[in-house]
């Protein structure tokens, strides 16, 4: 993975989705028009935090967001997504 020249600022980070399924469980294709937004990615960039938030997640961290958290941003042809550290639901 390349290095993004992007720092988050404070307790923000920045997340590269996952692709979304190509096809369900059982073998059924899915098309572009019915995928679901993926809520998995790999946290790239951590801000430093700030004095009441510590940051826990750190890159390379394979995380779960909500559906809805974060603003889409392209960065070098590659699209990313920036949240704060509390729309962080999980590491995975």
């Amino acid at each position: 993975m390349s290095e993004v020249k992007v720092k988050p600022l404070a307790d923000r980070v920045l997340v590269l989705p996952m692709e979304a399924e190509e096809k369900t469980v059982s073998g059924i294709f899915i098309p572009d028009t019915a995928k679901e937004k993926p809520q998995r990615g790999t946290i790239v960039a951590v801000g430093p935090g700030t004095k009441d938030v510590a940051m826990e997640v750190k890159v390379g961290d394979v995380v779960l967001y909500g559906k809805y958290a974060g603003t889409e941003i392209a960065i070098d042809g590659k699209d990313y997504l920036i949240m704060k550290q509390s729309d962080v639901l999980a590491i995975i």
